[in-house]
This record gives C-alpha cells, sequence and structure tokens, in this order.
C-alpha cells in the first residue's frame, strides 16, 4: 500500500478517461484510471466527473497598475492616435490617486486566481521615476500568496532606459532584492538607440542569469528589424528558451513572407511570442508562428488601467479571444487556443513542473465540460481551483487564507 496525502476521484481528463489522481506532498505521484488502486489517503476528494485541467498559466499582467476593484478611471483617450508616452503620462497621474498598491494587487490576484490562474508572469516598474519602490511593494504580496500562485517577476522600464537615466543601475540592483527577469519597451522608437537599449537588458541578463520579457508595440518593419536583433543576440548569447517578446504587433503587420522568414529566426533562437489578442490591434498569426516553430503564450496584460478599460483576468477567456480573432472553429485549432494558456505558457515561462503528469505540482483547475474546445467557447464557471493538491477556490468562491 501506498500512503497519499489526497486521493481526488471522479476526474474526467481532457481525452475523456475517467480517472484517479493521487498527490503527495503537492506533486502528482499516480494519474489514471487505477491511481487510486493500492492507496491509502489521509483525505479523498470525488470531482464529480468533472473536466479536470492543467491551472491556467497568466503568462502577462501588470499587478501595480490595475485599478481593479478602486474606484473607476475614465479612459482618456491619446491626443493623436495611440502614444507610449502619453499613455504612461496618464497613467502617471492616476497612479497618484489610486488606492494602496499592495490593496489593488491583491484584488487583481484574487480575481485571476479564481478564474485558474495557479501560475503568473507579472511586470512591475523599475526606474528613475519609481526606483524600487513598487517592485518592493510586489515582492512582498508575492509572498503573502506563495501557497496560492507561482509568481514571476519582471523589472519593467516603463519609462525608458537611456532616455531614463538612472534606470539601468535600477533595473541590475533589481535583483538584488528578487527580481526574476529583466524586461525592455520598444528599443527603437521609445529610447531612440535600439542597440543601446539592447545593450542594457542583454547585458544585465548575462551577468545575473535571468531571462528576458521585453514590450514591443513597434509597428510593420521597425518591429520586424528589433525582432531580429532580439533573436540574433539571444543566440550569441546562448539564450534559447529564456527570452519572450511581449506583444510584437508587427508580425500581424507585415506580408505573410516577411511573417514566415521572421518565425524562422524566432524559432531558431528559441524566443517566445505574447499576445493577447487586442481588440483594436493586429496581432501575431497564431498558427503561421506555431507551425514555424514558434512558442506561443498568452496573458491578459492590462486590467483596468490608463491603457484599456477592459481584462478580467479569465485566462479560459483569452483562449476564447484569441480563437474568436484567429479564426479558429474546429476542435483541432480551439485546442490550439487552450495550448497557448497552458502548455505553451509554462514551456514559455520555462516550468518544468507543469501539467497533469506524474511528478508535476498538482496544480490543476475543475470545469463543469465535457472537453476542451465546449470549455473553450463556453467558460463554463464557477470553477474549483487546486494548487499543490489544496483547494483554494472551491465552486468560485476563494478559500481562506
Amino acid at each position: 500500500m501506498q500512503d497519499v496525502d489526497t486521493l481526488f476521484r471522479g476526474v474526467k481528463l481532457v481525452d475523456g478517461t475517467h480517472a484517479a489522481i493521487a498527490v503527495k506532498d503537492g506533486k502528482i505521484i499516480a494519474i489514471g484510471p487505477d491511481a487510486d488502486s493500492g492507496t491509502t489517503a489521509r483525505s479523498v476528494v470525488d470531482l464529480g466527473g468533472g473536466l479536470v485541467v492543467p491551472g491556467f498559466v497568466e503568462g502577462h499582467i501588470h499587478l501595480d497598475t490595475s485599478f481593479y476593484g478602486d474606484t473607476w478611471k475614465p479612459h482618456k483617450p491619446c491626443t493623436a492616435g495611440f502614444d507610449v508616452r502619453e499613455r504612461v503620462e496618464f497613467q502617471r497621474q492616476n497612479m497618484a490617486a489610486a488606492a494602496p498598491m499592495d490593496e489593488r494587487a491583491r484584488n487583481q490576484l484574487d480575481l485571476c486566481i479564481t478564474n485558474g490562474a495557479t501560475q503568473m508572469r507579472s511586470h512591475v516598474m523599475v526606474d528613475a521615476s519609481v526606483g524600487l519602490k513598487s517592485l518592493e511593494t510586489i515582492l512582498a504580496v508575492r509572498e503573502e500568496y506563495r501557497d496560492r500562485i507561482d509568481i514571476q517577476l519582471v523589472a519593467f522600464p516603463q519609462s525608458g532606459i537611456i532616455t531614463c537615466p538612472g534606470t539601468a543601475e535600477l533595473l541590475d540592483a533589481a535583483f538584488d532584492i528578487g527580481c526574476d527577469l529583466i524586461g525592455g519597451l520598444d528599443p527603437a522608437s521609445f529610447d531612440r538607440d535600439a542597440s543601446a537599449h539592447l545593450d542594457v537588458v542583454f547585458g544585465i541578463a548575462e551577468k545575473r542569469g535571468v531571462g528576458i520579457d521585453i514590450h514591443l508595440h513597434e509597428p510593420n518593419m521597425l518591429g520586424i528589424f528589433d525582432l531580429e536583433e532580439i533573436a540574433a543576440r539571444t543566440r550569441a548569447l546562448g539564450l534559447q528558451g529564456k527570452v519572450a517578446v511581449s506583444h510584437a504587433y508587427a508580425l500581424g503587420e507585415v506580408p505573410i513572407e516577411v511573417v514566415r522568414r521572421t518565425a524562422q529566426r524566432l524559432a531558431e533562437a528559441g524566443v517566445a511570442i505574447m499576445t493577447n489578442a487586442p481588440g483594436s490591434s493586429p496581432f501575431p498569426p497564431v498558427k503561421e508562428l506555431r507551425t514555424a516553430g514558434v512558442t506561443v503564450f498568452s496573458g491578459s496584460d492590462n486590467i483596468r488601467d490608463s491603457w484599456w478599460p477592459y481584462g478580467d483576468g479569465d485566462m479560459l477567456g483569452r483562449a476564447m479571444m484569441i480563437g474568436y480573432r484567429s479564426g479558429f472553429y474546429t476542435d483541432e485549432e480551439l485546442g490550439v487556443a487552450f495550448d497557448v494558456v497552458t502548455e505553451s505558457g509554462a514551456k514559455a515561462l520555462g516550468l518544468s513542473d507543469y501539467g497533469l503528469r506524474v511528478g508535476a505540482n498538482a496544480d490543476f483547475v475543475v470545469l463543469k465540460a465535457e472537453h476542451i474546445p465546449e470549455a473553450v467557447v463556453a467558460l463554463p464557471k464557477p470553477r474549483s481551483v487546486y494548487k499543490a493538491g489544496r483547494c483554494v477556490v472551491s465552486n468560485g468562491v476563494l478559500a481562506r487564507r
């Protein structure tokens, strides 16, 4: 007989198999139709035949700048089309009148966890305008939530690097207090010096031995130029699998032959692409990139902040949105959309202990759906969420900490 902490029965796996899951020390030690054979469990939980899927991967969010749960902040349009610097200024004004950052971050985390996120990557402002204060606040909140969700933090130079003196030194110092990745922002258009910007980002990555996640809003061939530069530097430093580019709108704006050429370079360099399929912008062609071997993942990005008023922290809803905007209709295509917010997200974040398999963390979501395609289009709620085999959300209600 094998002793386990918790035995989950009444499990329906994504292939339709009716199974059980045995968990010990927060890990899956057996899964399948016979997983309950020869086991003695301290606790037995019946999941009632619900569809059990891996916890969702929230691959791009901003815990420090959301106003979710705060007073409503009316959206202010840019004076002449989308302008990153103007949006940053609007954000500065709104942040000055916002509720405390830790309170807003908790609100956003509760929202995401209730919807099934068990893994997250958050970008946090680190630059000469805020110093390390925002990062210190979010680090403390991360510690509070460590038993509910795993969070990677990216040092994000929202005000630029080269054009914001002192920021490079702060970005480096972020890793002395617990940051995980180095970020960047529109190297050519925002800082007006792509080479110098990327020198800092890749220099810190090499020095600190960390991964990279760069915001890239730059359009058309300017964006393609920076994508190719990022890919080349990634290969030169042997950082394959440790670099991501978020948004990469340019991939949705250029001719297909340019997309295919760039996708090949990204795949060879192991550079992942994050898209949240924003409603008003072209976005990277998911299937085309995946066909070339590029890892495509997703995130909510901003939730009710100075950039837009939308966002609900639901990565299953994000999969639906990606599928809807990509014209995904078949069951296979809907499965691709689901993969973007689960397995591909885990790959992009470098998670080796993810998934419904022996040896992985027992992080999963229970859905009221027959199969993955139905889940993607129906977005069933309420959901139950388990982290390391412990229930953190029961039928849509957060468990007490």
